[in-house]
């Protein structure tokens, strides 16, 4: 008979955080971001913690907080009550079997649950995945202001502190000769010796993008972000293939699937990785292993998580085996507060990874209690 603790309950919660400014994409302009913090307590006692979060309710994607949290409740939970809450594969496998979709809330509970063997074993999450190659991860910043101007004293800022040294434009969501205006301002104001990437956010057609990019290339930007729309493989294998400076796809790239896909076209140089799009830490290494066996770089990619989204990506990105262009997990420092006990530390330009059992994240009770959209009423928890 199998004695092995079993899923007891699973609670999803959906918090509301103001961001430190307004943040600029080519889509929407965010002014506080949405989380959906997931809580799957086990027999033994044990409570792990995961998160989902998306960009902009549905303008970046088209999974939303509300539907992550409806799909949790009334499908996964129910699924996984009674389960063994050790065997992590089998229980990502039995969801595969009834839910179609759903990357992000699979995500949020495949951290869970590995949160919870981590304290069950006492190894950190990156343990439980082969254990970390490094344990540090350095960390882009994104000027999204809007105002070239405060970007660069933002970028200079952030720099004198020792927190970032390379820096994210959001582009795409102006006429074309404005958003280059608007990057080689930041370009004139940074000097060349800093690393400058661009993020377009599918905003272009191919005959935008062949005079943007070239225009962004002499402006010596060193990386293209997602610059046509992401179902368009062939035009951005098109972009690949004229230019020199590397492209990326991003919204293009979910999952080991696309990530093949996506190979089999020379379609882009470099993949942007985001543990909530590939299903979960495993699909994320598995999406990894392809890029790596492509030839592909990698880059730790962000839908703007807090604390513990951010830092359950950094256990999976501290793990895998090549990491040639960093990553973007500012998540937190781009909100005003955080729902957890001791938000992540970066220092050095680079993010910390905890080596504490688990995530090494902590919820803060009462921070959940005021931040959560339902305040006074109770969320859903399906138990066994």
């Amino acid at each position: 008979m199998n004695s092995n603790p079993t899923v007891h309950s699973i609670d999803a919660v959906l918090v509301d955080l103001p961001t430190i400014r307004a943040h600029k994409l080519a889509m929407t302009t965010m002014m506080r971001q949405t989380l959906v913090i997931v809580r799957l307590t086990c027999s033994d006692g044990i409570t792990g913690i995961g998160e989902a979060t998306t960009i902009g309710g549905l303008a970046y994607g088209d999974q939303s907080p509300e539907s992550i949290k409806s799909a949790i409740d009334v499908y996964i939970a129910p699924l996984l009550a009674g389960q063994d809450a050790t065997r992590v594969n089998v229980a990502m496998k039995r969801l595969a079997a009834s839910v179609q979709g759903n990357s992000f809330a699979k995500s949020a509970v495949e951290v869970a649950l590995l949160d919870a063997q981590g304290q069950r074993l006492g190894l950190p999450v990156h343990a439980l995945l082969g254990g970390a190659v490094r344990n540090a991860l350095p960390v882009l910043w994104t000027l999204a202001s809007g105002d070239a101007s405060r970007d660069v004293d933002e970028a200079l800022a952030l720099m004198e502190a020792r927190r970032h040294k390379v820096f994210k434009l959001k582009i795409g969501s102006h006429p074309l000769a404005d958003d280059i205006a608007h990057v080689q301002a930041i370009r004139r104001g940074l000097g060349d010796d800093v690393m400058l990437t661009v993020d377009v956010n599918q905003a272009w057609d191919e005959p935008t993008a062949m005079r943007g990019i070239a225009a962004l290339e002499a402006a010596g930007v060193g990386l293209i972000e997602q610059p046509v729309a992401r179902r368009n493989r062939r035009a951005l294998a098109r972009l690949a293939a004229r230019f020199d400076v590397a492209i990326m796809a991003d919204e293009a790239v979910h999952d080991a699937i696309d990530a093949v896909d996506l190979a089999k076209d020379c379609a882009a140089d470099v993949y942007a990785l985001k543990i909530s799009q590939a299903g979960g830490l495993w699909p994320t290494l598995r999406a990894a292993a392809v890029a790596d066996a492509a030839g592909v770089g990698i880059y730790g990619g962000t839908l703007l998580e807090g604390s513990v989204g951010s830092i359950a990506a950094a256990h999976v990105f501290a793990a895998c085996p090549t990491l040639a262009w960093g990553t973007e997990l500012f998540g937190p420092l781009l909100l005003e507060d955080d729902v957890v006990v001791q938000r992540p530390e970066y220092r050095d330009f680079e993010l910390q990874v905890p080596q504490t059992p688990g995530l090494g994240v902590q919820l803060d009770a009462d921070k959940l209690a005021f931040y959560r959209r339902d305040r006074a009423s109770q969320s859903v928890a399906v138990t066994a």
